[in-house]
């Protein structure tokens, strides 16, 4: 059970998406999970970053291959091909450019991670809706979520899984 400073953080993100007219618990917690797996998914990569620069060896199995940024497996135009900024870059845009950046490429990065093979995870995602109305609300979610402090172990558990399945 979640209790104290985390819990009054949490509460302070679902009315962030009660203000903005997102009131279903089910729509919230599907748009929770979806900015907290940004996150998460960046700090996994950041560690493994470093744990490689520690053992002055390579990052194996990497999430992100252009070191900054994602890029997107289906990337069509220049602009795609330069790559999707990750989580500790875009958190620091602006409201307006973080909106964009994350509903037009970071969400479809995310809907399309992994090998390509039809997986659990990409069947549940192939249907996902990125629907945070607007950029005020996001930026007050990601900065919620990231001065939260949660890390991996208080969201769900000690590895990035996603319906069972490893996605990084």
């Amino acid at each position: 059970m979640i209790t104290g400073e985390i819990k009054n953080k949490i509460d302070q993100i679902w009315d962030t998406f009660f203000v903005a007219g997102i009131t279903n618990p089910i729509t919230v917690l599907e748009q929770m999970t979806y900015i907290f797996f940004m996150k998460m998914l960046d700090d996994k990569q950041l560690q493994e970053e470093e744990n490689a620069r520690d053992w002055d060896c390579e990052v194996e199995n990497h999430t992100f291959l252009n070191g900054q940024l994602w890029v997107i497996p289906e990337a069509v135009s220049d602009e795609e091909r330069a790559g999707v900024p990750r989580w500790h870059v875009f958190k620091n845009f602006g409201a307006d450019n973080m909106f964009k950046v994350v509903r037009q490429s970071v969400f479809e990065f995310i809907k399309h991670i992994g090998t390509g093979e039809e997986s659990a995870y990409s069947r549940y995602m192939k249907s996902a809706i990125f629907l945070i109305p607007n950029a005020r609300t996001l930026a007050k979610v990601v900065d919620g979520v990231d001065c939260n402090g949660t890390h991996q172990h208080h969201t769900n558990g000690a590895d990035t899984t996603v319906l069972g399945e490893r996605v990084a």
